[in-house]
C-alpha cells in the first residue's frame, strides 16, 4: 500500500510538470552581450552574418564591424551626408568575398587595402536593402531601383516595372527556391523572377513586404502592421500567419527544414514550428530577468549554422548566446527532476541507482524503476558525503549527522542514534568500505570503524596517533594501507597491525599539509591533493614523489580526481576542470564545452560501468562519454589570425581572410609586434585557451590562458616561425612568418659618424647620440653610451645626469592633456564602474606581463589593442576613473621599471639616458620631469640615495 502511496505521488509530479512545459515555462538562455563598452561603433544594428570562415558581422547605422568572439574590428561607412551610412544587409560569394548593402548602395570588402570599396556607384546609385548570394559567384542585390545581378565583374539590372519610381521596384526581400526561381518582397507585394529568361511576374498585396524566407513552398514575409504573412508559391495565395504577439517583423530565417525564427520591433523573438503551426519558444526582455535578453525591440536575427543566435537591437547593440560543444550534459530525470542549477556536493551509484546530494537535500533516481524520492526535512539539508556498502546508501550530512537509506523500501532511517555525537548532530566528511567488510567513517568526532552494523572501533587523537581536528578522507589503496587525511596532515592505517601510524613517511613527503582527496590510478601511482599547493604524486612505498605543477593548474584549487578508461585523469577545480595524460599534456575543459559553472566542488566523481565520468559542480552534477572527446575534439572553426599591428598599426594582408599561412615584413624600426588571432568558438572570452611559440626565438610551447593575443618587443633582426594553437588540439595550428630587417646600415652608419665625432671632438656628440640612439637595438645603446671623447663631452652628459639640461622643457605634443571638448564627450557616453575595475585588472596585468610601456612609441590605441578595450573606454578610464591623463599613468610604470633596472647589474654600465630609454621614455624632458612628479625628486638624488 505504502509502495502505490509514493508511485500515485511520482506520476502525479510527472504529471503536473508535464502540464507547466506544455503551458510554455521558459527554458534558462544564457546570453552575452556586446556594446559601446565592448566596441561597438554604433548602437543600432540592422543586420548580422556568419562568413565561411567564422567571423561574424555586424551591420551598424554608421558601419561594418568584424567579431572574431573577443575583438570588434571597425569598417566605417563613408558618405557624403552622416544621416545616410545604414548597413542594410551583409553576403558572401565565393573566394570569401564580403559584400555589404547600405544607403550609399553596394559595398566590397577589398583583401588588399583591408577597406570597403564601392561598386559602380554611378549604377548603383540607391540604397541596397538586401543580398542574395548563390554561394558561388553570383550575388542578387535589392535596391530602391530595381533588382541587379552582379556575376563576374558585371552588373545587369532587372525593373520589376519598367517605371523606376514604382513600389514594386522598391526590392526588401530576396529568396531562391528549390528550382532555382528568385522570389522577392516589395512595397507592393511579392515577385518571382524566372532566372534563365528574366521573365517577371507579380503578385499585388495590402501591405508593404520585407524580410522574407520560406520553408517547403511557402513564402514567410514580414510586414510592419500585420505580423507574418504567408504566400503559398504554388497557388500565389496570401493568408495571415501565426501571431507572435507583434505585429511589426523586422527579421525572419528558417533553419530550411521546420523552425521559422522571427525577429520583431516590440516582442523580442520566437521560434516557430511551422510544422506545428505554433511558437515554440521565445526570448522577451523581463525586468529583473539578467538571464533574459536586454530588449523587446529586435532589429537583427540570425541563428548561424553552429546554432548560436545574434540578435541586433534597437540603440543596445548585439546580444548572443555562448557556443556550447556539448560534450558534458547536466543530469536531469525528465519530467520531475534536473540537477541544473543544484550545487551537488557528493553521488553514490549502483547499477541503476542514483543518489544525490546536494547543499539543500537529497535524491534518490532508479531509472529501471521508474522511481524518484527526495529528502528536505533533515536535521541538515547539507548532505557532503555519501557510500553504497551490503545494500544501502550512507549518508553523511553537515552538521546533521548521519543516515541510511534502503532502496527498496525507499525509507531513511538514522544510521546509530544511540551516539549522538557525531551521528545526530556532527559532521561527517567521508564515508568509506575497505575490503576486509568494515565501514569507515571520517567525522568531526574522530575516526570510526564499524562492521555488521556494530561500531569496532573509535579512533581519536587521545588514543591513537591520529591527529587532531575533523577527519576529512581515508582511501584504502591496492596495498591496503588506509590514507587518512586529516585537519592537522596524513596518517596511515596499517591493516595487519591494526593500527594507526604517523611516522612513516620520508623527508619531503606531503604528510604534513591539508590534503582533501588521494586517488590511486591503474598504474598504482598516488595521487595527493592539498588544500593549498599543487598536485603531488608518489608510488605505493612512497620511495618515489614529486610535485607536478603546470601553468594552466597554477593559482586553482584541485577539488577530485579521477582516471578515464584510456588512463587519462581528470582534475576538478575551482576553476575548470582540466584533463592530463601523466606526463606533459593537460587539456582546459570549461564553459564552451557544456559546463554550466567553471566552479567545481569537492565531491568524490563517479565513473559508472558504461565508463560514463560523473562530476559534482557548483551548478549541477555533469557527466561525459569520453568516447566523444574524439568526435567533438575539432573544433568548429579553424584558428584565425585576426590582424597584426605594428607599431601601433594594422597591417593589411590577405591571410586574415583566408587563413593561409602568410608573411610579414619588418624592418628594424618596427619593434613593436600585437598579433591577434581567435579560435572563433565565441564563448566567454576568459575561457580561451591557447598555446604558442616564436620559433627562432624560442623553442617552448607557451600556455595564454583567457588572452588572444601576443606582444613582442624589441626583436633582433632574423626571420621567425609564429604559431599557435589551441591547447590540445594540434590540428588547429595556424602559422605566420615574420621576417626582421638586418640593422646592419644603421652600425655602418654608426660607425662612420662615430670616427668622425673622436676626430673632430666637440659638444655635437650629445646631438648626434640623442638622434641616433632611439633608432636602435638596445643592444646597441651600452656600447654608445661609453664612447665619452672628451672632457667637453663628459659635461654634456653630467648635466643629463644632475638633471640641469632641459628641465624647464615644455610638454611635448604627445603629453598635452585632454581638452575641454575631449572631456565633454564623456557626459554623454559614461563607462560604468564596473567596467573601469575591469579595465583596471585587465590593464594591470598587461603591464605586469607584457610590459608594453617600454615602447616609447605606445599610444592609447596600442594599448587598445593589448587589452582589447576601445581607446574611449580607456580615455574615459583614465580621466573620469583613475583621474589621471593616460601619460601619467604610462610613465608611472615606467618610473618603477626605471627604480628597478638601476640597481640591476646586468644595467650598471648603462648611462641614466640610455636606462630611461629602455624603460619607455621618448626624451630625457619627459624622463626627469615624470620621475620628480612620481617619485618627489629627481634621479640623481634618488640614485645618491641608493648608495648611502
Amino acid at each position: 500500500m505504502r509502495e502505490q502511496i509514493k508511485t500515485i505521488i511520482v506520476m502525479v509530479g510527472i504529471l503536473l510538470l508535464a502540464v507547466l512545459q506544455a503551458a510554455g515555462m521558459p527554458s534558462l538562455h544564457n546570453f552575452r552581450s556586446l556594446s559601446v563598452s565592448d566596441g561597438l561603433s554604433d548602437l543600432v544594428v540592422n543586420a548580422c552574418y556568419k562568413d565561411r570562415q567564422g567571423f561574424v558581422w555586424f551591420g551598424t547605422n554608421v558601419s561594418l564591424e568584424r567579431f572574431d568572439g573577443v575583438r570588434l574590428k571597425h569598417y566605417l561607412i563613408k558618405g557624403k551626408s552622416e544621416n545616410l551610412k545604414r548597413v542594410y544587409a551583409i553576403a558572401e560569394t565565393q573566394g570569401n568575398e564580403l559584400w555589404v548593402g547600405a544607403d550609399v548602395g553596394l559595398l566590397r570588402l577589398d583583401k588588399a587595402s583591408d577597406q570597403l570599396v564601392a561598386i559602380d556607384p554611378t549604377q548603383i546609385d540607391t540604397p541596397v536593402y538586401c543580398l542574395l548570394s548563390d554561394g558561388k559567384e553570383t550575388l542578387y542585390i535589392g535596391t530602391r531601383k530595381g533588382l541587379f545581378i552582379y556575376q563576374a565583374g558585371k552588373l545587369e539590372h532587372l525593373l520589376p516595372d519598367k517605371n523606376v519610381f514604382s513600389q514594386w521596384n522598391e526590392v526588401r526581400g530576396l529568396n531562391q527556391d528549390a528550382n532555382g526561381r528568385l522570389w522577392m518582397t516589395t512595397s507592393k507585394g511579392v515577385v518571382r523572377v524566372e532566372l534563365a529568361n528574366k521573365k517577371v511576374e507579380t503578385y499585388p498585396y495590402r501591405s508593404p513586404l520585407y524580410s522574407v524566407t520560406s520553408v517547403g513552398d511557402t513564402l514567410y514575409a514580414g510586414t510592419m502592421n500585420e505580423g507574418i504573412v504567408a504566400f503559398d508559391m504554388r497557388t500565389a495565395e496570401f493568408r495571415n500567419y501565426v501571431d507572435v504577439g507583434c505585429s511589426v517583423i523586422s527579421s525572419l530565417s528558417t533553419d530550411g527544414k521546420d523552425l521559422l525564427y522571427v525577429g520583431t520591433d516590440g516582442n523580442g523573438v520566437h521560434i516557430v514550428s511551422v510544422s506545428q503551426g505554433k511558437v515554440i519558444k521565445s526570448f522577451r526582455h523581463e525586468t529583473g530577468n539578467g538571464s533574459s535578453i536586454r530588449s523587446n525591440s529586435v532589429y537583427s536575427l540570425l541563428v548561424d549554422r553552429d546554432g548560436l543566435m545574434w540578435i541586433g537591437f534597437y540603440q543596445l547593440g548585439v546580444d548572443y548566446t555562448l557556443y556550447k560543444s556539448g560534450l558534458f550534459t547536466t543530469y536531469k530525470y525528465p519530467p520531475v527532476f534536473d540537477t541544473q542549477d543544484m550545487p551537488v556536493r557528493t553521488i553514490a551509484f549502483h547499477g541503476e541507482e542514483k543518489l544525490i546530494g546536494s547543499r539543500d537535500g537529497l535524491y534518490f533516481i532508479n531509472q529501471g524503476k521508474k522511481i524518484f524520492q527526495s529528502f528536505h526535512r533533515l536535521r541538515a539539508n547539507m548532505i557532503i558525503s555519501s557510500c553504497y556498502f551490503e545494500g544501502k546508501y550512507y549518508i553523511g550530512t553537515y552538521g546533521g549527522g548521519m543516515y541510511a537509506f534502503n532502496p527498496e523500501t525507499l525509507e531513511l532511517s538514522d544510521f546509530d542514534p544511540n551516539t549522538r555525537n557525531p551521528f545526530l548532530s556532527g559532521h561527517i566528511f567521508c564515508i568509506r568500505a575497505d575490503a576486509e567488510g568494515n565501514l569507515w567513517i571520517g567525522t568531526s568526532a574522530g575516526l570510526f570503524r564499524y562492521r555488521g552494523g556494530k561500531q569496532e572501533a573509535h579512533y581519536t587523537s587521545a588514543n591513537s596517533k591520529l591527529p587532531e581536528g575533523n577527519i576529512y578522507e581515508i582511501f584504502f589503496d591496492s596495498s591496503r594501507k588506509g590514507w587518512i587525511c586529516t585537519e592537522k596532515g596524513l596518517c596511515i592505517w596499517d591493516a595487519s597491525s591494526e593500527s594507526i601510524k604517523s611516522d612513516v613517511f620520508p623527508e619531503g613527503f606531503i604528510h604534513k599539509e591539508k590534503v582533501r582527496v588521494v586517488y590511486e590510478d591503474s598504474r598504482h601511482n598516488l595521487y595527493f591533493l592539498p588544500e593549498k599547493g599543487t598536485l603531488f604524486v608518489s608510488d605505493l612505498s612512497m620511495s618515489r614523489f614529486n610535485r607536478y605543477s603546470h601553468a594552466l593548474l597554477q593559482d586553482k584549487a584541485l577539488m577530485s580526481i579521477i582516471e578515464d578508461n584510456e588512463g587519462w585523469l581528470w582534475l576538478t577545480t575551482n576553476n575548470g576542470i582540466y584533463r592530463y595524460d601523466k606526463k606533459d599534456v593537460v587539456m582546459p575543459y570549461n564553459l564552451t564545452d557544456g559546463i554550466l559553472s567553471p566552479i567545481f566542488i569537492n565531491c568524490f566523481p563517479v565513473k559508472d560501468e558504461q565508463g560514463v565520468l560523473w562530476f559534482g559542480n557548483s551548478k549541477g552534477l555533469v557527466y561525459l562519454d569520453i568516447r566523444q572527446i574524439k568526435a567533438l575534439q575539432k573544433p568548429p572553426y579553424k584558428l584565425a589570425i585576426s590582424d597584426v599591428w605594428v607599431n601601433g598599426k594594422p597591417v593589411a594582408s590577405e591571410v586574415w581572410n583566408t587563413g593561409r599561412p602568410d608573411e610579414v615584413r619588418l624592418d628594424e624600426a618596427q619593434t613593436s609586434l600585437t598579433i591577434q588571432f581567435s579560435a572563433l568558438n565565441y564563448t566567454d572570452p576568459s575561457n580561451m585557451f591557447y598555446e604558442y611559440k616564436l620559433e627562432g626565438a624560442e623553442d617552448d610551447w607557451n600556455p595564454l590562458i583567457g588572452k588572444s593575443f601576443v606582444s613582442f618587443y624589441n626583436l633582433p633582426s632574423g626571420d621567425y616561425t609564429f604559431r599557435v594553437r589551441s591547447i590540445g588540439l594540434p590540428d588547429t595550428e595556424t602559422v605566420l612568418a615574420l621576417q626582421i630587417g638586418s640593422p646592419i646600415g644603421a652600425w655602418l652608419y654608426t660607425v662612420v659618424c662615430l670616427g668622425i665625432l673622436i676626430v673632430g671632438g666637440g659638444t655635437s656628440f650629445h646631438l648626434w647620440r640623442k638622434r641616433k640612439l632611439r633608432s636602435l637595438p638596445i643592444a646597441v645603446q651600452p656600447v654608445l653610451e661609453h664612447v665619452v671623447p672628451d672632457a667637453d663631452n663628459r659635461e654634456v652628459l653630467q648635466s643629463i645626469m644632475d638633471g640641469s639640461l632641459g628641465a624647464e622643457m615644455p610638454l611635448l605634443a604627445d603629453e598635452e592633456e585632454e581638452t575641454k571638448e575631449e572631456k565633454e564627450k564623456y557626459k554623454a557616453s559614461k563607462v560604468s564602474t564596473e567596467e573601469c575595475r575591469r579595465i583596471q585588472k585587465m590593464l594591470e596585468d598587461a603591464m605586469r606581463k607584457a610590459k608594453p610601456y617600454r615602447n616609447p612609441d605606445l599610444k592609447i590605441a596600442d594599448l587598445a589593442t593589448l587589452t582589447g578595450v576601445t581607446s574611449h573606454a580607456l580615455s574615459y578610464f583614465f580621466n573620469q576613473y583613475l583621474k589621471k591623463s593616460y601619460y601619467d599613468y604610462i610613465n608611472e610604470y615606467r618610473v618603477e621599471e626605471f627604480k628597478r633596472l638601476v640597481v640591476d647589474e646586468q644595467y650598471a654600465k648603462y648611462t641614466l639616458e640610455a636606462l630611461a630609454e629602455v624603460c619607455g621614455f621618448s626624451s630625457r624632458a619627459s624622463f626627469f620631469r615624470s620621475f620628480k612628479k612620481v617619485a618627489g625628486i629627481t634621479p640623481n638624488e634618488y640614485i645618491k640615495q641608493l648608495s648611502r
